[in-house]
């Protein structure tokens, strides 16, 4: 395991490399100007004012030098300075990270359990009203825009039957006490939650479902029952063990696509997340923070593969004897 985990370790280190680098020139070859962006909202400025702002900004450089400097920046742990914000890119980046992975952590989770649950029940009774209903589930969660998933549930349930927060992390008169913080925090986390969980746990469902009728027509399932095992030792110790092996997969590959997601549902909740701040950096030109966000991202999600990996060998052994 030690030697595989090193060469996946290697294997990214080149992979960020790549990622820097395209992310550098995609962002660079983009229309926009972040000096006129910055004009702009003073009201104005002289050309001279124009031409400082570029120097300082390091944007007069051409265009290899300008790429080189990055590089050589984030190599020393510096991913540059804000050109809208004035801060530096890594203390923005650490203000608004526990936002955005509270709310992807929670909302990958709560679709990997609750789908898998969904599809191994349904899987058990083919045909019957729940198995239809996890159908209906995935065909709606995979058709539905995530945004216009947000909008209904805000419509829904905050609008119509008050019963959540319409946006932000918490109230603007923060409650007293842990406890009451916690439990505020926890009201606000639930639509923006379940709004991008929601096309999750429709693939999960479908997907665990699908497994799981696979692996109980398996000859190893069938031996444990002529051997007279419970139904739920057959279905939650043999079978599911080898059926949750596809869910776990896609789980780690498709998280980069929940961060993007995250964007959208950070957007629609004013959740001040890394997905707001993307969003807002992207409409200023604020290329510095854009890529700072971007290179977190491609961080996150190559830990987050070698992490199911591991796992992944964790919950079949065959794979580590190989």
């Amino acid at each position: 395991m030690v030697k595989s985990l090193s060469k996946r370790i290697g294997n990214a280190v080149i992979l960020l490399l790549a990622v820097l680098v395209l992310n550098f020139t995609l962002i660079h070859i983009a229309p926009g100007d972040p000096v006129e962006v910055l004009a702009g909202e003073m009201g104005g400025a002289t050309p001279e004012l124009l031409a400082e702002l570029h120097a300082d900004f390091g944007l007069d450089q051409p265009f290899h030098i300008q790429l080189f400097t990055y590089l050589g920046n984030v190599l020393h742990g510096n991913l540059g300075h804000s050109f809208y914000y004035d801060k530096p890119v890594t203390e923005l980046i650490l203000d608004r990270m526990g936002a955005t992975l509270l709310l992807v952590i929670t909302a990958l989770l709560f679709a990997l359990l609750v789908g898998t649950a969904l599809g191994v029940a349904s899987a058990q009774k083919r045909n019957s009203l729940l198995s239809n209903l996890v159908t209906i589930l995935s065909l709606a969660g995979f058709s539905a825009p995530v945004f216009w998933i947000g909008i209904m549930l805000i419509l829904l349930l905050s609008v119509a039957v008050p019963i959540f927060p319409i946006a932000g992390m918490a109230t603007a008169d923060e409650p007293e006490g842990t406890f009451a913080y916690i439990f505020d925090v926890a009201q606000h986390l639930v639509l923006p939650v379940l709004t991008l969980a929601s096309i999750y746990l429709a693939f999960y469902s479908r997907l665990s479902r699908a497994s799981m009728l696979e692996v109980l027509e398996s000859d190893y399932i069938r031996t444990a029952r002529a051997k007279g095992l419970s139904r739920f030792l057959v279905v939650y110790k043999h079978a599911l063990r080898n059926a949750v092996l596809p869910v776990v997969t896609f789980a780690g590959l498709q998280f980069a696509q929940v961060i993007s997601g995250a964007v959208l549902v950070e957007t629609v909740f004013a959740w001040p997340g890394l997905g707001t701040l993307a969003f807002e950096s992207i409409l200023r030109r604020d290329s510095p923070t854009l890529l700072g966000i971007l290179f977190f991202s491609a961080v996150l999600v190559l830990i987050v593969n070698i992490v199911v990996d591991i796992a992944y060998r964790v919950i079949d052994p065959r794979i580590s004897a190989k």
